[in-house]
């Protein structure tokens, strides 16, 4: 009986019915976080890494909001580190009644511990979980506080969350405030790439919305210098000859809203402004200014913290925006009847707005606080925009009458959109929703496994024909450029024959009736030709998709093909690379006397070392060393002038082809440089243009 009782249990514990109090795992301090980073900052990509920056900053301007602090420095340093000094109060150091260490080894290494759940600590903050700190700390391999408090130096160090020894003071200071240096860890993050740009960009935003404000942006990643940073509190000082940027406000939302609106004409001079606090709320803040532009662009903060997702706070606003223009209208008989009412959609064209609400007691919807919750913020915006936009058009006739103009004619393109929509879709729906002609769609129905590929020119359309898998993939050839949407509404782009056959061959419709649902190929691939003209034709796709069928590159289903830019053939052997460089570092074994390469596939004599594998070089394998040996280059230019066997294993193939997914890290200078390099801004394109010239890559 007990042998059988042994293979019993030994049966149970190998398929996972050995569950008992033995099988409860318990985390412990910031075990969790390493266990499941993606719980704290939403992903350990990109995103997740700047999520670090901000973390810490947000503590520092949560002082600044409080009005403790007015100079915040953010430092990219060497190896990965990040420093973020303030002039704040300076984490408190002395010990903790309930942890029985220091209130700053309690913040750094402790969930849910903070000065932001109540007290007079802070009366606004963008911290609401309280785990902002000690998640930096729980993933840096190396994090240190700097403290300069109540006349001195305090300092502790951290390793993955774990302090490594106990709060020591380095001397004297008559300074106040916090310096804290951290470097994400290389087993949390797959790749370890903070972008200056990237870091600017918010940074330059924050200042924006907290008047007063200094912040400075080092990128002191070049510089070799030896120094002991924990005897300089601001990098600036020294005077470094970096990258760096400054930014200072006094102009609050309205200085951002201008800021947005600079590369467009305005149809009202004065940008529109209200500020006032409501019971339960703190403050509610607002400004707007209309542009001669179709697209919208509003700016959503809660307490300081963009939530590009939207929330209570932008859901008051649109609706009070509507009733407002709306009865402001009617009332001065601008339009008449119910019939010809303005939308929310009619409302938004071509505006720019920045909405900010501060609250004591904040909800977001996830740690990553994309989203606002807090039901309050809906009522307060509603009536302090309602009433003080309502008194701006009362007494800025002009004012009024430009905006009501420009709703009116987004109102009648809407309509002329909707026959001209309404027109496809039943013609659509007489021919059976039948599929363009130019399509050659896939087997499958699933949309899972099918692909759709665009490719640039009935010449490319029949090389990606003859060499695709016909099972999985389907091919729909676009003749020349396509319509430029961003100058375009939407009853001309359906007009468009082009833009007509995509929007059929996607399957998920457009405008109002889209159905993300509907969509019949989970991979949507933009393949156009390795020249001037391919990457034009690529960006209208791009523009098209964003403006149209953003949440097709929100849900991650459109890519761009990467073709081959040289074929290299030596004896029997082929071998593709696709860029420059990496056919440069494949002949590295060759010496400028060895070899001259030429284009256009001429075939060229070598004598001495050949290998032209970079994988084999960086292996270290033996370079072979025959007497004599021919090798042919060619250099494509289009899809068109390759075989349809080259196409598919290179390009088409799932198993070898290299496709770049389309993802949107920052939505806010996507629209920018969407309506900067599509729209009708001829001088702020020509100067980006002239800015650039020197990084482009001529194919002359």
């Amino acid at each position: 009986m007990a042998e059988k009782a042994s293979k019993k249990e030994e049966k149970e514990k190998g398929s996972g019915h050995h569950y008992n109090a033995e099988s409860i795992t318990v985390l412990e301090g910031l075990e969790p976080v390493r266990k499941r980073p993606g719980m704290y900052i939403g992903t350990t990509g990109p995103d997740g890494l700047h999520d670090l920056i901000r973390e810490i900053f947000d503590n520092s301007r949560d002082e600044a909001m409080g009005g403790f602090c007015d100079d915040i420095e953010v430092v990219l340093l060497p190896n990965n580190r990040i420093r973020v000094t303030d002039n704040g109060r300076g984490i408190p150091v002395d010990m903790h009644k309930k942890t029985k260490v220091s209130a700053l080894e309690t913040i750094m290494t402790t969930l849910h511990a903070g000065g932001k759940f109540g007290g007079e600590g802070y009366k606004v903050s963008g911290g609401l979980h309280g785990v902002g700190a000690s998640v930096v700390n729980a993933l840096s391999i190396f994090c240190e506080v700097i403290v300069h408090r109540d006349g001195g130096v305090h300092y502790q160090e951290y390793k993955q969350g774990k302090p490594k020894g106990k709060v020591k003071k380095m001397g004297s200071s008559d300074l106040h405030g916090t310096i804290v240096t951290f470097e994400p860890d290389a087993a949390i993050f797959p790749e370890i790439k903070f972008d200056y740009q990237r870091v600017v960009n918010h940074m330059r935003q924050q200042a924006y919305l907290v008047r007063g404000l200094r912040i400075s942006v080092l990128d002191a990643r070049v510089f070799v210098g030896k120094i002991d940073l924990a005897d300089v509190f601001y990098l600036r000082e020294l005077g470094l000859d970096i990258p760096s940027q400054t930014f200072y406000f006094e102009g609050g939302l309205t200085s951002l809203v201008s800021y947005y609106n600079k590369n467009f004409k305005p149809l009202h001079k004065s940008v529109f402004y209200v500020e006032k606090p409501v019971e339960g709320v703190e403050s509610v803040e607002v400004a707007l200014q209309y542009v001669d532009d179709m697209s919208t662009r509003i700016l959503p903060f809660a307490n300081n913290i963009y939530t590009g997702e939207g929330g209570t706070h932008v859901t008051g606003f649109k609706t009070a925006l509507t009733r407002t223009i709306n009865t402001y209208a009617k009332a001065n008989n601008l339009i008449k009847g119910n019939d010809d009412s303005f939308t929310g959609d009619d409302v938004l064209e071509g505006l720019t707005a920045a909405i900010s609400v501060k609250l004591r007691e904040i909800q977001f919807e996830g740690q990553t606080k994309g989203k606002l919750g807090s039901v309050e913020a809906q009522a307060a915006v509603n009536t302090v925009f309602a009433e003080g936009f309502g008194a701006y058009l009362e007494e800025k006739p002009d004012d009024a009458r430009a905006i009501i103009n420009k709703v009116a004619l987004a109102m009648r393109a809407r309509k002329a959109a909707k026959a001209a929509k309404d027109s496809v879709l039943r013609k659509g729906a007489l021919e059976g929703m039948t599929l363009p002609g130019k399509l050659a769609d896939c087997q499958s129905h699933d949309p899972a496994e099918s692909e759709l590929f665009i490719v640039e020119g009935d010449s490319a359309g029949g090389t990606a024909k003859m060499g695709r898998d016909r099972r999985i993939q389907a091919i729909l050839p676009l003749r020349g450029k396509i319509l430029n949407i961003e100058r375009a509404r939407l009853d001309k782009m359906l007009a468009s024959e082009q833009i007509k056959n995509l929007v059929v061959a996607v399957g998920t419709a457009i405008g109002d009736t889209f159905d993300i649902s509907k969509l019949r190929y989970h991979k949507i691939i933009i393949a156009t030709d390795a020249d001037v003209d391919g990457a034009h034709i690529r960006t209208l796709i791009l523009t098209l998709l964003y403006r149209y069928f953003r949440p097709l590159i929100d849900g991650g289903y459109v890519y761009i093909a990467q073709p081959p830019l040289y074929k290299v053939k030596r004896g029997k052997e082929i071998f593709y690379f696709y860029s420059e460089e990496e056919r440069h570092k494949a002949f590295g074994a060759f010496s400028e006397s060895d070899m001259a390469v030429e284009e256009e596939g001429e075939e060229v004599s070598v004598e001495g070392d050949t290998e032209p594998v970079a994988e084999k070089i960086e292996k270290g394998s033996k370079v072979p060393k025959p007497k004599s040996e021919k090798i042919r280059i060619q250099r494509y230019k289009g899809l068109g002038e390759m075989n349809s066997d080259e196409l598919w294993e290179t390009t088409m193939d799932p198993a070898r082809r290299i496709l770049k997914q389309v993802a949107i890290h920052d939505g806010r200078e996507a629209d920018h440089v969407f309506d900067m390099l599509m729209g009708t801004d001829v001088p702020a394109r020509k100067s980006f243009i002239q800015s650039n010239a020197k990084m482009a890559n001529l194919d002359i």
